[in-house]
């Protein structure tokens, strides 16, 4: 059966993307100082505007304001911003169910993490595409002063069952200055974002429709154009649609909170499971409860791909991987300050995270002689 999915990725200078980068700035802070620190501080932005808010238990001496404009600096602002600050100490009683002789959760909630075989990042192709299409402009507007740090890419794949067949549509919007036309812009962006992004997918854009700029001018850009708060990017961050999300964002969170942590641990578990060819595509979801160290369920969903039983996939998962938050944090060594690399082009599908690693497996006989006869087959 036909269909068409579609995915969108966001720049660093979308006002939503701005404050992930910046609340995973303070996180990494908190951590270079201090790794038991428990973090949930966001920001929300609006013109000249940052709002600074959220709960933090550390010992580290943070510089909220410094760190906050040199990201706004760092990304091509160059007015001065008001900072209004409202940051507490998380709530002595989730602390107490978080901080025991094990940690704990330090909330309920249901994560998902996703795998598909589809792509050598294990992702889906449309959020692959237009992931790529956002580092390319980036890396392109970085070389002049006519194009900013605010743009959009959006991608339409058509598949053929699971199977990608071809990129259907490519839209990039991005922000520029009132010199140029949009025949300029236009010319621009073809030749130095699309087209070397789509050359590395010969065969599958012949007959792509590229849209740039569609509403005309975009001038205006980042907070003076839109508001912006952490967290408004889940599906961005994830797998664009591909695949079901949590509850909750990532950016801003230390490893306690599951939301964040347990999400990744999936993602792990699942990228595992298709790189070790028990299934071309599979979905775990585990929940967990507020102050208990373990998850209180765990599924697995093979969309029919599985080359061994469903139930073997989820035996070899309890066998092979330990959802305990404790574990999770010290076997994808969640204490360091790698975080404000995640806040952009997607947490998942790019090997410089831990938990994009490959688990090699262990199973049993029988189901080593099934995977290899299909093989063979």
């Amino acid at each position: 059966m036909k269909k068409i999915i579609t995915s969108e990725s966001v720049n660093i200078g979308h006002p939503d993307k701005t404050c992930d980068t910046i609340a995973d700035a303070f996180l990494d802070e908190a951590l270079r100082q201090d790794k038991d620190s428990q973090m949930a501080v966001e920001c929300a932005i609006k013109n000249d505007k940052l709002f600074i808010y959220g709960e933090a238990t550390t010992h580290a001496k943070i510089d909220y304001d410094k760190i906050a404009i040199d990201v706004l600096k760092e990304i091509g602002y160059t007015n001065n911003f008001q900072i209004i600050k409202e940051i507490g100490q998380q709530s002595p009683d989730i602390n107490k169910a978080v901080v025991k002789k094990r940690l704990c959760a330090g909330d309920q909630g249901m994560m998902f993490g996703y795998a598909t075989n589809q792509t050598p990042e294990f992702m889906p192709l449309p959020i692959v595409v237009a992931h790529k299409l956002m580092k390319q402009y980036e890396a392109f507007r970085r070389t002049t002063q006519i194009f900013y740090a605010d743009a959009k890419s959006q991608v339409s794949v058509c598949f053929d069952g699971n199977k990608p067949e071809k990129i259907v549509t490519v839209l990039v919007s991005v922000s520029h200055s009132e010199k140029l036309s949009a025949e300029e812009v236009r010319e621009n962006i073809l030749k130095n974002v699309v087209q070397p992004v789509l050359n590395e997918y010969k065969g599958m854009y012949e007959e792509t429709k590229i849209l740039i700029n569609p509403s005309g001018k975009f001038t205006i850009w980042g907070s003076f154009g839109d508001s912006g708060c952490v967290g408004r990017k889940i599906v961005v961050d994830t797998y664009g649609g591909v695949g079901r999300v949590g509850g909750g964002c990532f950016s801003s969170k230390n490893a306690t909170k599951v939301d964040r942590s347990g999400a990744y641990y999936a993602r792990y578990v699942a990228k595992s499971i298709v790189a070790n060819g028990l299934a071309n595509e599979c979905e775990i979801q585990v929940s967990y409860a507020i102050g208990l160290e373990k998850p209180i369920s765990l599924n697995v969903d093979c969309f029919g791909t599985n080359k061994v039983p469903q139930e073997e996939i989820l035996h070899i998962i309890e066998n092979n991987f330990d959802f305990s938050l404790e574990n999770i944090i010290q076997e994808l060594d969640l204490l360091q300050p790698i975080y404000k690399k995640t806040a952009c082009y997607g947490h998942f599908g790019r090997d410089e995270f831990p938990w994009e690693k490959i688990k090699g497996l262990k199973f049993e006989k029988q189901i080593n002689e099934v995977l290899k006869n299909r093989k063979n087959s």
